[in-house]
């Protein structure tokens, strides 16, 4: 899912260097949100292991 996240921040990049602003900042925002989702899933799993390993 991070790597989603990076592959639409570089389509954004790449959008607003030619000057497509309406497609860089969907772009943008996709990545943004695939991130906070990647955050999420992350400190969840972090946090299952170390139940999973102190009880």
């Amino acid at each position: 899912m991070l790597h989603y996240a990076v592959v639409f921040f570089v389509v954004a990049l790449i959008a607003a260097v030619f000057g497509f602003t309406g497609i860089a900042a969907g772009a943008a925002e996709i990545a943004k949100v695939l991130f906070v989702i990647f955050l999420i899933l992350f400190v969840v799993s972090l946090a299952a292991g170390m139940f999973r390993r102190g009880g």
